[in-house]
């Protein structure tokens, strides 16, 4: 059960879209290892191969995820060991891609982050903090039916195990 996500933080401007997330050349394949590799490979070469990106927190500026609204994207994040994605806005097919494979976003329109630092965020209380400057902000806290599709790792997961009961 997802109660709060702590990471490293990692940060990106503003506009990062699709193909900086997963360049297309990489989409022959829909296995997330495969594209987990390649995750940010155009915005930051090498990135998806980095050991130490694991359970961090990207931390971006306005329109994260714009462009071709592929999947892709959202699932290589997640596969690459991502555990959450905040930005200032979103594009909206990333977001509904992003709740659909159960990975963790939240928009936060202010907020001081450095890469490096060390942020959680509580996605069920709405508040996200950068622990290594102790700042604390509010965000809308999730619903109660988004957070059984994170608790269920997404829509298709949720589904099913709705329909099991």
């Amino acid at each position: 059960m997802i109660v709060k996500i702590k990471g490293k933080v990692f940060v990106f401007g503003d506009n990062v879209n699709t193909d900086e997330i997963i360049p297309a050349r990489y989409l022959n394949t829909s296995d997330p290892q495969e594209l987990a590799k390649y995750c940010m490979e155009d915005a930051r070469p090498g990135f998806g191969r980095r050991d130490d990106i694991k359970g961090g927190i990207i931390v971006a500026g306005e329109n994260f995820g714009c462009g071709s609204s592929r999947e892709h994207a959202p699932v290589a994040i997640k596969a690459a060991g991502i555990s959450c994605v905040v930005a200032k806005s979103f594009a909206r097919i990333f977001f509904r891609n992003a709740i659909n494979i159960g990975l963790p976003i939240v928009e936060l329109k202010e907020g001081e982050f450095e890469e490096g630092d060390i942020a959680e965020v509580d996605l069920e209380n709405g508040i996200v903090k950068n622990l290594t400057k102790g700042k604390e902000y509010k965000v809308r806290p999730y619903p109660e039916f988004l957070m059984r599709i994170m608790n269920a790792g997404g829509w298709l997961e949720y589904c099913l195990k709705e329909l099991g009961e």
